[in-house]
């Protein structure tokens, strides 16, 4: 993930808590649909802007997993 896909959900996620705490949401219910509206949200101005959606954005050539394991095999032979 790089830096505009983190960015965009770290907005994501403090701009939900911010709404969740600002109307006093209790229940999972609300909450999911505050947290979808606010992405959906999100979205839109990414979009507006020109931004390269989070789906279009470049994958890593190697998994987590993949570097994980590359990682442990490294430090077993030390």
């Amino acid at each position: 993930m790089g830096s505009e896909e983190l960015a965009a959900n770290l907005f994501r996620i403090t701009q939900t808590e911010a709404r969740l705490k600002k109307d006093n949401i209790g229940s999972e219910k609300e909450a999911n649909k505050t947290h979808y509206n606010i992405g959906k949200n999100i979205r839109e101005v990414i979009a507006k802007n020109g931004g390269t959606m989070p789906e279009n954005l470049p994958t890593p050539k190697k998994s987590l997993k993949q570097i994980e394991k590359e990682n442990r095999k490294t430090l077993k032979r030390k």
